[in-house]
């Protein structure tokens, strides 16, 4: 793959951090646009000729939350391509099999260790490419 982009809404700034440098250990060259809400994460897709490969909601961010991000992206067929994964410290099994209903396609509950964080992104990437969106997956690991 040429160039591989990631959208990620995460309004914790220190959670942000985090996350860059796990995906820097993975790949450099991924290249990652960070929004503090679900409001401007979908005004970057609605003025954005070239899509990300893959968005990343946490759950709990300040005027649009990731759940009802995850409705506003799944309203555009235009976004339908594009894999979502819900990235949040919350894991109950009954929310989660909501989010897959409403059109999420992977799960990554916020792992504790940055070793943790990096090998479940990594597994959390090769699921996506592997299964070109085919189903629903809760991406596991152990601390």
């Amino acid at each position: 793959m040429k160039e591989f982009s990631i959208y990620m809404a995460e309004d914790d700034v220190d959670d942000q951090e985090i996350f860059y440098d796990a995906i820097a250990r993975i790949d450099k060259h991924i290249k990652i646009k960070m929004f503090t809400d679900g409001v401007s994460l979908l005004h970057a897709l609605s003025i954005q000729k070239l899509l990300p490969h893959v968005i990343f909601l946490d759950l709990n961010m300040p005027k649009l939350n990731g759940e009802e991000t995850l409705k506003e992206i799944r309203k555009q067929p235009s976004f339908d391509i594009i894999p979502v994964v819900i990235f949040s410290n919350e894991y109950n099994i009954d929310r989660i099999a909501n989010l897959f209903e409403l059109g999420a396609n992977r799960y990554l509950h916020k792992p504790v260790s940055f070793k943790t964080l990096v090998s479940a992104l990594d597994r959390t990437f090769s699921s996506i490419k592997s299964n070109d969106l085919g189903g629903t997956a809760i991406i596991n690991y152990k601390e």
